[in-house]
């Protein structure tokens, strides 16, 4: 019989401060415990605050050994990469890039008419046979993901499969599913997951009762990652009074040792002094890439 996952711990986000002034809510990044194997870090970007004024993003910078995904809520993102890559990325589209042995890119943020920049970024990793690939670059239009409405329930597929659609990303070690649910009241979310897999669940709008409820449990309410125990079916459910909305995120764990160094994570530390050799000697990548048109 399915035995859906229960709650194993409920993460209120950390603000922090990265790339030229970019305020985050944090609910976890790379550390060698990697208690969320096989992802790395998962951030929630927003720029509705400060007073616009110098440009603020996240200027060339290199990765090695993960996969970044970025999501847009609101506003755009600007990016280039060393592969040649250069474009924007508005509302519902998505940026996923594996960096396998290097890359360097940019995202600078924009506001949208609203005055608001808002997305997600998560951290996938690579398998240690994946490490050194070829770097590769997925962009997702709004228009190429599909959305399917089910009992309730509006489903954003961007990677993996549910009531028999698929989500465009494709061909990541991970296995991973990545899906914007929006929930009516009182509506409910299922999906099955193999029993091995990571499983977590950010609530960013309204209440919803999370793994397998019970009377006595008390919904969980935005802004908030959570984390659920071994078992083979997810499930979420809005409080009657009101919608909630959530990023579904599963995947395989690679069950890997991780040294994590600011934008590298590898399995080794010589693999980490080896990536800082090759910053610094110019054999990162291909610099010809970087020049600006």
């Amino acid at each position: 019989m399915p035995k859906a996952r229960a709650i194993e711990q409920i993460i209120e986000p950390d603000f922090v401060i990265e790339g030229a002034g970019v305020l985050l809510r944090r609910s976890f990044g790379p550390t060698r415990a990697n208690r969320h194997d096989p992802f790395l870090l998962f951030d929630h970007f927003a720029f509705n605050d400060p007073i616009e004024g110098p440009i603020v993003g996240f200027p060339m910078h290199p990765h090695r050994g993960i996969e970044t995904v970025t999501y847009m809520l609101e506003g755009n993102t600007r990016h280039r990469d060393s592969l040649g890559n250069m474009g924007v990325i508005g509302p519902g589209d998505v940026q996923w890039m594996t960096s396998g042995r290097g890359i360097m890119h940019e995202e600078m943020p924009k506001r949208g008419p609203n005055g608001r920049v808002d997305g997600f970024q998560l951290w996938v990793n690579l398998p240690a046979a994946q490490k050194m690939s070829p770097p590769r670059y997925q962009e997702v239009k709004e228009s190429q993901i599909p959305r399917v409405n089910h009992e309730g329930a509006s489903v954003r597929i961007v990677a993996g499969a549910f009531a028999g659609e698929r989500g465009p990303v494709t061909e990541i070690a991970a296995s991973p599913l990545y899906m914007d649910v929006t929930l009516e009241p009182g509506a409910e979310f299922t999906h099955e997951v193999p029993e091995g897999h990571t499983v977590m669940a950010y609530l960013f709008e309204g209440k919803a009762l999370m793994g397998e409820p019970h009377e006595e449990d008390e919904p969980v309410a935005a802004v908030r990652m959570v984390t659920f125990v071994s078992g083979d079916r997810f499930k979420a459910r809005a409080l009657d009074d009101s919608p909630a909305r959530f990023m579904f995120i599963a995947g395989e764990p690679f069950h890997e040792p991780i040294v994590p160094y600011g934008p590298f994570v590898m399995n080794t530390e010589d693999e980490i002094r080896q990536a800082l050799a090759d910053l610094r000697s110019g054999r990162f990548v291909d610099q010809n890439a970087l020049q600006t048109p």
